[in-house]
């Protein structure tokens, strides 16, 4: 019976051990060799889920409210409460009220944002007030000033703005915005958050290179940003607006035709629902 026992134990290893074999040949081979970016349709507001090969799972702003919690259930397991990295662009409701949700329901490791807001607003304290709850409980807190970057496995996004030296006290959320450029290999993403156009010319006056093949619309295609020199020095392809029913006239008529006059390929959320790019790190494939 105990050498039974051990021929048991040897196979059970050796069982073990094969199955653990094929995992890692399966994961070599079928693995995703892709990013993936998703751009929801949350209304009027913005909210971009990224997933990268490695399997890093990172959103960018979360919309009004808590659909993008809904949202969120439809890319990633219903067992996945992880996120990798939250990234805030600005205090706006329209991108930070989803945020909070987030914050509430999963589990968080790294906490992204510009630090600049206006202190005074209701939005800034609930924001203080959850950021610190998850910084608790494990997060880890960046701050991110232009012309640092962050590496997610083979994406790596780097901030055009804000600068270093204008940290201030600001009078509107917008001001402050988080402006990223992610390189995945030979693909690139610009996104360009709630910026006007005095954002745009100093980040064009400070990068030498901010073309991007795919541009998320700056402010939902408010007539005040995206600027035609601002669109000579992007160059995209693509050109994702994320708007909603609004009284602000967005996406503006002024945007749309400077998009058209670049013949820049142009899907948005309000028409389109969510925006699925995804990049190979050579060429992209859109699904919506």
């Amino acid at each position: 019976m105990q050498g039974k026992k051990q021929v048991f134990l040897v196979l059970g290893f050796l069982l073990l051990f094969n199955l653990a074999a094929w995992q890692a040949v399966f994961y070599f081979h079928f693995s995703p060799k892709e990013l993936e970016a998703v751009f929801f349709d949350v209304g009027q507001g913005d909210s971009i889920f990224i997933k990268t090969p490695q399997g890093h799972q990172i959103l960018i702003d979360g919309g009004p409210d808590a659909g993008i919690l809904e949202k969120l259930s439809q890319e990633m397991p219903f067992w996945d409460r992880d996120l990798d990295m939250v990234i805030l662009t600005h205090l706006d409701k329209d991108h930070l009220f989803g945020i909070l949700e987030v914050l509430k329901n999963y589990k968080v490791e790294n906490i992204v944002w510009s630090g600049l807001g206006v202190e005074s607003s209701s939005g800034f304290k609930e924001w203080e007030k959850i950021k610190e709850q998850e910084i608790k409980e494990g997060a880890k807190e960046t701050i991110i000033s232009a012309g640092e970057k962050i590496i997610a496995g083979q994406a790596v996004f780097s901030a055009l703005y804000p600068f270093l030296e204008e940290r201030r006290e600001i009078k509107r959320n917008n001001e402050g915005c988080l402006v990223l450029k992610m390189l995945f290999k030979d693909n690139d993403f610009l996104f360009c958050a709630d910026i006007s156009f005095g954002e745009e010319e100093k980040i064009t006056a400070n990068f030498s290179d901010i073309s991007a093949q795919v541009l998320k619309v700056a402010h939902h295609g408010s007539k005040y940003s995206t600027s035609e020199s601002f669109l000579k020095r992007a160059a995209p392809q693509i050109a994702v607006i994320q708007s909603g029913k609004n009284s602000y006239g967005h996406p503006s008529e002024e945007v749309l035709t400077r998009l058209q006059k670049f013949d820049i390929n142009t899907f948005r959320t309000d028409i389109n629902g969510d925006i699925k790019i995804v990049a190979n790190g050579y060429n992209l494939q859109i699904k919506k």
